[in-house]
């Protein structure tokens, strides 16, 4: 008799409050792993450099600095690897976020896209802080650097986050009806990519018969078409931009499409076996 009635709202009014549920629930995400998030924030720096250290190492053992494009070698190395992290772990962000039988879904605002949004929002975060204050480092330490289109990078770097998104979302929906097999799947996935995506060649080195073998891979044409931004001495040729985009796309409305399917069918029982 005395509830408040819920006031319409417009298309703008709701995503306004779809936002801020995101935001809110992306920094209980960021603090979800440390209660400091700035503890967070230092180990991904570190898995970073970690990458950065063994892929410096063997590159030069093996002698294939000749390999890489003509520039900042530190900045070839981080091309691929930031590319690669970030993809990865939004990918298993997304897999990993609330279901619809989650206890937080008892909560009126809440809802599943906020979660898969919020986990999304939550790691670009985390990548891109990373990103810049590993870049500050540097350029205090070696001087200026120079990126010859920095604005395409950048989306080269938030295309490779979005990819993520949607083949997490397609993981997500078909995890609680194989939540053994996918989690693997996914698990493979993510192993793959450390060749898959090129990110330790450029594709115009490629020969035709090997260049066949990771072009179906979007990352690949993300990490390439990065370096192009990046370094004035590559132009590449044998990567787009469209393919991962339509890729990404395609897989996002089918992920969407079975989260639908998959949240009208859902049962208690999920939860309880994890």
């Amino acid at each position: 008799m005395f509830q408040r009635r819920s006031q319409p709202q417009t298309l703008f009014g709701t995503a306004l409050r779809m936002a801020e549920l995101i935001f809110h629930d992306s920094v209980r995400n960021i603090r979800k792993g440390h209660r400091h998030a700035l503890i967070g924030l230092l180990m991904n720096m570190l898995q970073t450099l970690l990458f950065v250290g063994i892929f410096y190492v063997m590159f030069t053992v093996l002698g294939m600095r000749t390999l890489a494009v003509r520039g900042d070698f530190l900045l070839y190395l981080l091309s691929g690897i930031f590319l690669f992290m970030t993809h990865n772990k939004t990918l298993k962000a997304v897999m990993g976020a609330e279901g619809p039988t989650s206890p937080m879904m008892q909560h009126a605002p809440m809802n599943t896209i906020v979660a898969i949004g919020s986990s999304a929002v939550s790691t670009l975060y985390t990548q891109v802080l990373s990103l810049a204050i590993l870049l500050l480092v540097y350029n205090a330490i070696n001087g200026p650097i120079y990126v010859y289109k920095p604005g395409g990078a950048l989306a080269m770097l938030l295309l490779a986050w979005f990819t993520g998104i949607a083949v997490g979302i397609v993981f997500l929906a078909l995890k609680p009806w194989a939540p053994k097999a996918i989690p693997m799947i996914a698990n493979i996935y993510q192993r793959a990519n450390m060749i898959a995506s090129g990110k330790m060649f450029l594709a115009n080195t490629l020969p035709g018969y090997m260049l066949a073998m990771f072009d179906w891979n979007p990352l690949f044409h993300e990490i390439d078409q990065a370096r192009g931004f990046i370094f004035l001495n590559y132009n590449p040729h044998f990567s787009s931009i469209t393919y991962p985009v339509v890729v990404s796309v395609v897989l996002l409305v089918l992920g969407l499409m079975g989260e639908s399917f998959t949240r009208r069918h859902a049962s208690a029982s999920w939860s309880a076996g994890k």
